[in-house]
């Protein structure tokens, strides 16, 4: 189904899957909240089940319960919650874990990505994977797979430099200077 939606809309999957049984993947840019049904339609096309973070606003009636079953874990940004703990835990856990997340954590536009995603790779030892949807060039999927080193900086760079050019939904919404380590 999923490939059928996008060869009727005209759009394209690159990339494959990586050989990793557990993985973060990056899902960026996010500027629309169209970014999650093509994220979902490109998991489907590419087969894989995954879990991905959403503010926890999305998961109330009518849809929360799809959301749920449709791999979502609610985060509720107003309270610390030891989320990168507890998402470690969960890959050292699993077998088999893919988890998706927005490093903006917002379709607005950011000064900075969250960083949060870079460290449960960190911690729990797994690889980055980096997912894109691409609007000007109605393709999405994924591209290299990063190994963190610990040297956040080096390993940011690396990370911006494969999404440079990449569209966003809504272009204006999407700095790809955001692209680096939060500054307080």
């Amino acid at each position: 189904m999923a490939v059928f939606y996008m060869w009727i809309f005209r759009w394209k999957k690159e990339g494959s899957v990586p050989y990793a049984p557990k993985f973060v993947m990056i899902a960026a840019p996010h500027t629309s909240n169209w970014d999650l049904p093509m994220t979902l339609i490109l998991s489907l096309a590419f087969r894989m089940k995954v879990f991905w973070l959403g503010k926890h606003t999305i998961f109330r009636p009518p849809f929360g319960g799809l959301f749920k079953w449709l791999g979502g874990i609610p985060v509720d940004r107003r309270q610390a919650n030891n989320l990168v703990t507890q998402c470690i835990q969960t890959f050292r856990q699993s077998d088999r874990l893919i988890m998706i997340i927005p490093p903006e954590g917002t379709r607005s536009k950011v000064r900075y990505w969250k960083t949060g995603f870079y460290y449960i790779a960190h911690g729990a030892g797994v690889p980055i994977s980096l997912g894109y949807v691409d609007y000007k060039r109605k393709a999405g999927g994924m591209g290299p797979t990063v190994t963190t080193t610990g040297d956040i900086e080096a390993d940011m760079m690396q990370i911006r430099s494969f999404y440079a050019g990449v569209t966003g939904k809504n272009p204006h919404q999407w700095a790809e200077q955001a692209i680096g380590v939060t500054r307080k």
